[in-house]
């Protein structure tokens, strides 16, 4: 069997989920679903302090990129005495994960078993799809990578199936970086297509944009998705303060209305592999709550107060 090395989270579990996780021997510092795979050798290491607000994250992050083509290191030691048989990165961020550059590197310095490198680029639920299959392929599973695409496509359709008859679409702001205001591109807006809402900022199979408060006041969305990238829920409610001390916030529909929602973005919204599922999931239950119910209210999402600082419960009362 195929000894592998992920150094992507999704990657992970796209392993997992082709039924090839007891052949993982190593993975990144990010790497933590399934719980077991935390038990795994960690090959990764960011070059910043991943603690602190999201302003000072975005900080750090734009000073290392100005000295260094990455903000993670791979410890090239380590993938050598693990001797890989196939490394799993990716090259769409230099940002989100660690990238085919550093792998190269790495792979050029010391790693004696010459693995085969596969590098996934996702940008749209599609790309996904064929990264499954990539995999798949890598690891002689081909079969496995189409069943495991067309159960994960089947699933979603028949969410998209019930959606498309409903008459209402609201208006969907996704966040995906809260200060500076970062929209959710790539495959969120065709998530929230098919939950049955209308994306305001992001452009399916496009980079997560870059937005100003005050396009967000002047489109003022009926919902508001905050999904940071890398943030579970505990972590974005300690820094959603940031947006409700803005001025105009208190008159923004979405909060108006009870409609601002913390996912764990983390989990779910930011990694492209079988959990995008769930990711529909979510978006169908905060998009159309009389219709669908899947259960991830608490684990998946919360709904906040219009302070933005306290949690409530579907009913309204404060948990």
């Amino acid at each position: 069997m195929p000894r592998i090395v992920s150094l992507i989270a999704s990657a992970t579990e796209i392993v997992h989920a082709l039924g090839f996780g007891p052949d993982l021997v190593g993975r990144s510092h990010e790497c933590d679903h399934p719980p077991s795979v935390q038990e795994l050798p960690v090959c990764t290491e960011p070059r910043f302090d991943v603690q602190g607000s999201s302003a000072e994250i975005d900080r750090r992050v734009k000073a290392v990129l100005q000295d260094a083509i990455s903000v993670y290191r791979v410890h090239s030691h380590v993938l050598d005495a693990l001797r890989p048989d196939v490394i799993v990165t990716q090259s769409q961020c230099e940002v989100c994960a660690v990238s085919l550059r550093d792998v190269e590197e790495a792979l050029c310095r010391m790693v004696s078993s010459r693995p085969r490198v596969v590098a996934l680029e996702p940008h749209s639920l599609a790309d996904v799809w064929d990264d499954i299959r990539r995999v798949a392929q890598a690891l002689g599973a081909r079969s496995q990578g189409e069943a495991l695409v067309a159960r994960l496509q089947e699933r979603m359709e028949a969410v998209a199936r019930r959606a498309r008859g409903l008459p209402e679409r609201p208006r969907v702001a996704c966040i995906e970086w809260l200060d500076p205001l970062m929209a959710a591109g790539n495959w969120v807006p065709e998530l929230v297509e098919r939950a049955g809402g209308r994306d305001l900022f992001g452009r399916p199979g496009h980079h997560s944009p870059w937005m100003t408060w005050e396009q967000l006041l002047d489109a003022d969305p009926d919902i508001i998705v905050c999904m940071p990238c890398g943030f579970d829920i505990p972590r974005t409610l300690e820094e959603l303060p940031v947006l409700a001390r803005r001025p105009g916030w208190s008159r923004l529909r979405a909060v108006q209305t009870g409609r601002v929602y913390v996912t764990d973005g983390n989990a779910y919204f930011n990694r492209p592999g079988p959990r995008l599922v769930e990711s529909l999931e979510i978006l169908a239950e905060l998009l159309h709550p009389q219709v669908f119910a899947f259960g991830h209210q608490g684990s998946g999402w919360v709904r906040v107060d219009g302070t933005a600082r306290a949690p409530v419960d579907v009913e309204g009362g404060v948990m």
